[in-house]
């Protein structure tokens, strides 16, 4: 039989590594340590949905935003009239620019800004012509870009539809 010791050794290594989170730091040795408990208190925070056309919302089974203590999730923006019809056909920078006024309706609502998104994702049909016109949210983003994705996709919900867009916020102390 084989020698299995520098085996174990390394899969005990191993283990070791993977079971260490990544943000996670050593921990120093010490003989008399106690372990540290903390308790966290989380609040009773009852979810505020918004509806920006509920009509339109309850046909299609979504909310448009949902805040929950200082976070709040926008659904994607599409460029559509009251009545859920497509609006500015064909014309991606201007489906951009509704989105982004729609989405600042539901900002308004919960009084914050473009200051206080965290995540943009866009989803686009076309994402040539998405890159030509991106520099659009400069405008929108005046002191600094959130986190986020571009995606590029087949199609959306409807095939009118050529850009969404989706936000992260967290309503808190702007400095």
């Amino acid at each position: 039989m084989k020698n299995t010791q520098p085996f174990i050794i390394l899969l005990t290594f191993l283990a070791i590594i993977l079971s260490t989170g990544c943000n996670e730091k050593p921990k120093a040795e010490t003989t008399a340590e106690k372990p540290k408990t903390t308790e966290v208190a989380v609040a009773n925070e009852t979810p505020d949905y918004f509806l920006l056309r509920p009509e339109v919302e309850k046909a299609y089974g979504y909310s448009h935003a949902v805040k929950i203590g200082n976070d709040i999730k926008i659904s994607g923006a599409v460029s559509m009239d009251d009545e859920g019809n497509p609006t500015a056909v064909g014309d991606l920078e201007q489906q951009m620019k509704n989105c982004y006024a729609d989405i600042e309706k539901i900002l308004n609502h919960y009084g914050c800004t473009f200051d206080d998104v965290i995540v943009e994702n866009v989803i686009t049909t076309n994402m040539s012509k998405f890159l030509e016109v991106a520099a659009y949210r400069a405008e929108i983003y005046k002191n600094h870009f959130p986190t986020g994705s571009w995606l590029g996709v087949k199609e959306l919900a409807l095939p009118e539809f050529m850009i969404e867009i989706e936000l992260e916020v967290h309503k808190g102390i702007r400095h």
